[in-house]
């Protein structure tokens, strides 16, 4: 038996802490992560880097947490050991902080009895800070506020004190002060948490239960399940349901994250480990699914599945295409590895005449995107070139029936009873009060509808329901840029609602190009439809004939550029002759020309759409 698993079972669940870490992002979340590691003894100064918990080179270079990591760590404050008293066992979840991975944030608090919050001191409550708070009080979590940054000249403690409990009601016994860079109030931190985050309670003693919050892929193993037991202990050989498809499978390694990979021989209530059953199909492997034993479905008892199983919903889609188009076996490959990391993205085949053969992907939002899509380039070497985004529509038909349209090609043509709609979310924004009416205007603008407003100290909450498809280009470019970067904004789901919605094409010589179509709204397709063709006249080469660049709905056209063609001087080789002779030539040249119009073609070069996308 493993030291990891010794020191769990001398004492049982009530030395077992289990909290997540969250917060908005760059509040200081992983660095205070590393200090608890360092505290705790789990690395040692000579292992230790920033960020410890993130693994992946772009965590490091953006600064945020994409992925949650688990980790468990052995704690004792000195006062306890001089008493002699044994180890506490701490299980901690650090947590993304972006919107877009708030469904990574819920099932981590889901395997947990608390959580540390860490707010900014020269920041405050920002939008993520308010939208993981509820969360965690859904969950009946207890709360320990960590205010980050009480080192810095800008820093304003009491102000964001005060914010804390009038936002959430907080005790100021519940709130530490402290810097995770230099370690100062850490320690105290660890000691609350020992004292004020409830230990695991288990309803049944016998019959196993555990909850899966998250899963990667190890080439060995195969799927490997991170579980929190709840009710009875996981061993090595016992045969497994996953009851959210019925799925058996055999429990061949368990382990704990410490921070390296231990193996251990069980996993007792309340502790946090990972399940190996050599399953290489990540797909069976539900998140926020509940893990018991097949024995117990030949016993009298039922087994209930634990709360928080719902499947992810992707929010944007886009196409990925590659640029060499040999290379489409070669971008699948890819795309399956990643989903072994990341099971939150869909992906299946779509073909354009414009860009060859290529995958429509789903994403969890906007930086979910461009974070696969940074991937795809740097692990694999792909070069890619990437469609507009646009958001999923739900088309009722006449007989009840729903189908979910995610991009143009898909949209047919709405008659009778049918009827689209649109998501539309929840949008909470905190920003200065100077900058209210500034937002409240935007919000107008981008077909926001108000739903509430909260003063906190000098700060404001905004909330709005607005259509996803508002917010898929500018919208939160313009928010920062009219706020001078002080506002901060979180979205939530909330439901779709009819819409008056067509598709938009653009059309280069009377062709259309499939890439480019988009499902706009019927009242802003003229708007569009104006920026996209006068885009596209600034990118596309010209020709030896002038190319008219159209933007359409239906066989409507509400927006026209013109390229002019390319003049060639025909007399350039003429060093004299008569009039006739010049006029002759150019009369040539124009009947050529008005012939390219009808019959010639367009071969729109692959580096017009990246420019294209990258401005749009």
């Amino acid at each position: 038996m493993s030291k990891a698993n010794e020191s769990a079972t001398s004492y049982g669940p009530e030395r077992i802490r289990n909290f997540s870490i969250i917060a908005h992002v760059d509040h200081g979340k992983s660095t205070l992560a590393d200090r608890i590691l360092e505290l705790t003894g789990s690395v040692t100064r000579r292992e230790m880097r920033e960020q410890f918990l993130d693994s992946m080179d772009l965590e490091r270079e953006r600064g945020i947490t994409i992925k949650l990591k688990a980790v468990r760590m052995n704690y004792n404050p000195t006062s306890l050991k001089l008493l002699g008293a044994p180890d506490y066992q701490l299980n901690m979840i650090d947590t993304p902080g972006h919107v877009d991975f708030g469904y990574e944030v819920s099932r981590s608090l889901a395997a947990c009895e608390g959580a540390v919050l860490v707010v900014d001191a020269t920041q405050g409550i920002e939008a993520q800070t308010v939208a993981n708070v509820y969360k965690a009080m859904e969950q009946k979590l207890k709360i320990i506020a960590f205010i980050n940054k009480t080192d810095l000249p800008a820093a304003q403690p009491e102000k964001v004190v005060r914010e804390l409990e009038d936002a959430f009601s907080m005790k100021s016994e519940d709130i530490f002060l402290g810097s995770a860079k230099t370690g100062e109030g850490v320690e105290g931190l660890l000691g609350s948490i020992l004292g004020k985050i409830p230990p695991p309670a288990s309803m049944d003693n016998h019959n196993l239960r555990a909850l899966i919050f998250d899963s990667v892929y190890d080439e060995h193993l195969g799927a490997l399940a991170f579980v929190r037991v709840f009710d009875g202990e996981l061993n090595i050989g016992d045969d497994l349901l996953f009851l959210s498809n019925n799925f058996r499978a055999a429990c061949i390694e368990l382990g704990v994250f410490s921070p390296k990979r231990e193996k251990v021989d069980r996993l007792l209530v309340g502790e946090v480990g990972y399940v190996a059953t050599g399953v290489k199909d990540l797909r069976k492997i539900k998140i926020g699914d509940t893990i018991t034993k097949v024995s117990v479905l030949n016993s009298q008892f039922s087994i209930a599945p634990l709360p928080g199983y719902r499947e992810p919903k992707p929010m944007v889609y886009l196409g990925f295409y590659p640029l060499n188009g040999g290379d489409f076996l070669k971008l699948r490959t890819a795309l399956e590895k990643i989903y072994l990391t990341d099971s939150s993205i869909t992906f299946e085949p779509e073909s354009s005449k414009a860009l060859g053969n290529g995958f429509r992907c789903g994403f969890l939002g906007f930086l979910h995107s461009d974070i696969i899509r940074e991937r795809l380039e740097r692990e694999y070497k792909m070069d890619l070139i990437t469609t507009l985004p646009s958001v999923p529509y739900l088309l009722e038909k006449e007989a009840g029936e729903k189908i979910l349209i995610n991009s143009a090609s898909n949209l047919p043509v709405i008659y009778g009873q049918q009827k689209i709609s649109e998501p539309w979310l929840r949008v909470s924004i905190f920003v200065p009060g100077a900058y209210l009416g500034t937002v409240l205007n935007l919000c107008q603008e981008y077909r926001g509808v108000p739903f509430g407003t909260e003063y906190l100290g000098s700060s404001v909450k905004v909330t709005y329901q607005m259509p996803l498809s508002e917010m898929l280009y500018d919208f939160y470019d313009k928010l920062k840029s009219t706020t001078s970067g002080y506002a901060s904004l979180d979205y939530e789901f909330l439901e779709f609602r009819p819409a008056e919605v067509c598709r938009l094409d653009i059309l280069v010589a009377g062709e259309p190009v499939d890439p480019l179509s988009q499902i706009v709204v019927k009242e802003k397709a003229q708007k569009l439809g104006k920026a996209v063709t006068a885009k596209l006249k600034d990118l596309l080469p010209r020709q030896q004939f002038p190319v008219a660049i159209q933007a359409a709905v239906g066989g409507k056209i509400v927006a026209r550029e013109d390229i002019p063609a390319m003049r060639k001087n025909v007399l350039a080789k003429m060093s004299g002759g008569h009039r006739e002779r010049k006029d002759k030539l150019l009369e040539k040249q124009k009947r050529g020309k008005e012939r390219l119009k009808r019959f010639g073609k367009i071969d729109i070069p692959k580096e017009v759409f990246t420019k294209l996308l990258k401005v749009s």
